[in-house]
């Protein structure tokens, strides 16, 4: 955790993306370990994912799933890469024409994790290729949300039932 000057030092500096990513190495499925969740998200209680699909247009196809008291809640949209951003800065759009910033601010060089926030540190997701994500690399993606001035304070981590059990009993015991 870094000093609190240190953090107010981080957020009065503009957040910046990571130097580059390659699309076809991101695209794929995964998986949200934490965030600071948006309004969308108000009804997830657990099991989300988001899955990236590059398209024949050139813009890369989103799906966001979401466990609910009820079952599951989808949502498609599509983004498009910012030009000049050698892929770490893109703009998501679900409802045409609202787009919103998802800017790749942390990446392991393995494509193991990521972490994607908004340039006004508003929104904050720490994703991962797999259900749960071993501390060590859980700590250094946190650390590249923390240099870049985003209050971790905020995080709400996610409980992903295949780790726990899939009925909504075992969901309530594994969130204790």
């Amino acid at each position: 955790m870094p000093y609190p000057a240190l953090a107010e030092t981080a957020a009065e500096t503009p957040v910046a993306s990571v130097a580059s990513v390659d699309i076809a190495r991101y695209s794929g499925k995964w998986f949200e370990i934490a965030s600071f969740p948006m309004y969308f998200q108000r009804n997830c209680i657990a099991d989300t994912s988001a899955e990236y699909t590059p398209t024949a247009d050139g813009n890369i196809g989103v799906h966001n799933r979401c466990r609910t008291k009820s079952g599951f809640d989808d949502a498609t949209g599509k983004a498009s890469v910012v030009e000049g951003s050698a892929n770490s800065r893109l703009k998501v759009w679900f409802f045409w024409p609202f787009k919103a910033d998802y800017w790749i601010i942390g990446l392991d060089p393995d494509y193991r994790w990521a972490v994607v926030g908004n340039p006004n540190r508003k929104y904050l997701w720490v994703l991962s290729r797999t259900p749960q994500l071993p501390a060590d690399q859980l700590k250094a993606a946190l650390a590249s949300a923390s240099a870049q001035g985003y209050d971790l304070s905020k995080l709400h981590y996610t409980t992903h039932t295949e780790l726990c059990g899939n009925s909504h009993d075992s969901l309530q015991s594994c969130n204790k």
